[in-house]
C-alpha cells in the first residue's frame, strides 16, 4: 500500500486466464530479503494493491485446457521465475532469462538493455504478476514451473525450492569449487545460508560467513556448514580475511547481500545518503569488499539483488588481477528436481532456517519484524 506499509485485504479469487495456467490453494508461504527492497520503496514498479510474495507452495486446485503435467490435488512447489519452457533462453535453461512472460518486458529493455522474465510478487518491472503472500495464485505456464513434491516431507523442508535453496546454490555452483578451495559468503542471512549449505554440499575445504548478526553468524556455524565467522562490525574483513588464508584472499566471494547492504564509515554514509535521496538505487558495499577480498584469478559470485547502476566500483582491481564475475537471477527450474532428490536423500534438510511461523494476516507484523530483525529473525513462514 505504499513505502513500508503493507496490509492484508480481501481481493477478488484469481482465475484461469490461458490454457496453460494453474490455481495453487496455497498452504505456506515466505517473506523474502528480496521482499524489503519492494517494503523500503527501492525497486521501481510498484503500484499500489500489488499482491506480494514470490515464495510458495501449495495444492494445486484447478488447471487450464494445455497443462497436462499436473492435476488437481497435486502438492507443488512454485520457482519465483516465470518461464515458458519453449523459447531459446529456456531451451538453454536459463530459465530466469525468458523471453516469454513478462508482459512489460519493454520496460526492462530501456532499462537494462535487454527484457527480464516474469516474476511473481516483484513489481510491475516483471510483468505485476500477483504474489504469493495469499490464499490462492494463478501460476501461469504451470507445465514448465511447478514440481509435485511427495507428501513425506514436511513444508519446511521443501517450501524454500521456490527461491532461496537453489538462489545459494547456484551462487555456490558459480565457484567452480572443488576439494582445498576456500569460499567466503557476504550476508548470512537465509540466501547466504543456503549459499553456506551448498559450498559445504559441493566440497569446499573452508567457508567463511560475513556478517553483523551474532546471531545470523552463529546458525551459520552450528547449521549451515560455516568453519569461520567475521562480524565486520567488530572485526576488519579484509584483514581476518587474509590472515585466514594465507595473505591470498578466498577463492571464490559470494555476495548474498545486494542492494541495501550495510556498513560503516564514509563509503557507507555516501552510499546510503545517495540511496535516500534517490540518487542511487544500490548500496553496493557487499560486492565491492568482495571483489577487493577475492583472490587474483578467483571467482566472484553475485546472487544479491540489485536493481540500477552502481558507482565506485573497483574496475581497475577487476581487470588487473583477472577476476571473474558470475551473476543472474536464479533459473529455479533447473535446480528443483536435483535438490529435492538431496532432501529426499538426507543430504541437507532446509528447514532450518525457519526461525517463526505467522498467520497470513500478520503479515504486516512480520514484514516489520524482518526487516528491524527483531527477536532473532531469520525466516518467516506464513499460513492462511
Amino acid at each position: 500500500m505504499g513505502k513500508q506499509k503493507v496490509e492484508v485485504r480481501e481481493v477478488p479469487d484469481p482465475r484461469i486466464l490461458n490454457a496453460r495456467d494453474a490455481i495453487v490453494r496455497i498452504t505456506a508461504t515466505t517473506i523474502c530479503g528480496s521482499d524489503l527492497h519492494l517494503y523500503n520503496g527501492f525497486m521501481p514498479g510498484m503500484e499500489k494493491g500489488d499482491i506480494l510474495g514470490h515464495e510458495f507452495m501449495g495444492e494445486v486446485m484447478e488447471v487450464g485446457k494445455g497443462v497436462k503435467s499436473l492435476r488437481p490435488g497435486d502438492r507443488v512447489v512454485v520457482p519465483f521465475d516465470i518461464a515458458c519452457g519453449s523459447c531459446e533462453s529456456c531451451e538453454a535453461q536459463q530459465f530466469s532469462c525468458c523471453e516469454n512472460t513478462n508482459p512489460n518486458g519493454w520496460i526492462t529493455e530501456k532499462l537494462m538493455g535487454q527484457p527480464s522474465s516474469g516474476a511473481f510478487g516483484y513489481s510491475h518491472l516483471t510483468g505485476g504478476f500477483a504474489g504469493g503472500q495469499a490464499e490462492y495464485a494463478r501460476v501461469p505456464f504451470a507445465d514448465t514451473g511447478p514440481i509435485k513434491v511427495p507428501s513425506s516431507l514436511t513444508d519446511e523442508q521443501v517450501l524454500f525450492l521456490s527461491d532461496i535453496f537453489p538462489t545459494g546454490y547456484q551462487g555456490a555452483e558459480m565457484c567452480d569449487i572443488t576439494p582445498r578451495k576456500v569460499v567466503a559468503v557476504w550476508g548470512a542471512g537465509p540466501v547466504g545460508q543456503m549459499a553456506i549449505a551448498s559450498a559445504r554440499l559441493l566440497g569446499a575445504e573452508r567457508i567463511i560467513a560475513i556478517d553483523r548478526f551474532p546471531y545470523r553468524l552463529k546458525l551459520a556455524l552450528e547449521k549451515a556448514g560455516a568453519t569461520d565467522v567475521i562480524n565486520y562490525e567488530e572485526q576488519d574483513v579484509q584483514e581476518v580475511l587474509r590472515d585466514l588464508t594465507a595473505g591470498r584472499g578466498p577463492d571464490a566471494c559470494i555476495d548474498c547481500v545486494g542492494m541495501e547492504a550495510h556498513g560503516h564509515g564514509v563509503q557507507f554514509a555516501v552510499d546510503n545518503l545517495k540511496q535516500k535521496a534517490k540518487l542511487a538505487l544500490d548500496r553496493p558495499m557487499a560486492v565491492r569488499e568482495a571483489i577487493l577480498a577475492c583472490r587474483s584469478g578467483g571467482i566472484v559470485s553475485m546472487m544479491g539483488v540489485y536493481a540500477g547502476f552502481m558507482d565506485k566500483f573497483p574496475l581497475g582491481s577487476f581487470m588487473n588481477r583477472g577476476l571473474t564475475l558470475k551473476t543472474g537471477q536464479c533459473s529455479t527450474q533447473r535446480y528443483m528436481k536435483p535438490l529435492l532428490e538431496r532432501i529426499e536423500k538426507g543430504e541437507i534438510d532446509p528447514s532450518f532456517v525457519v526461525s517463526h511461523q505467522m498467520k497470513l494476516s500478520d503479515a504486516a507484523k512480520g514484514y516489520d519484524m524482518f526487516m528491524k530483525k527483531r527477536d532473532d529473525v531469520m525466516k518467516i513462514v506464513l499460513r492462511s
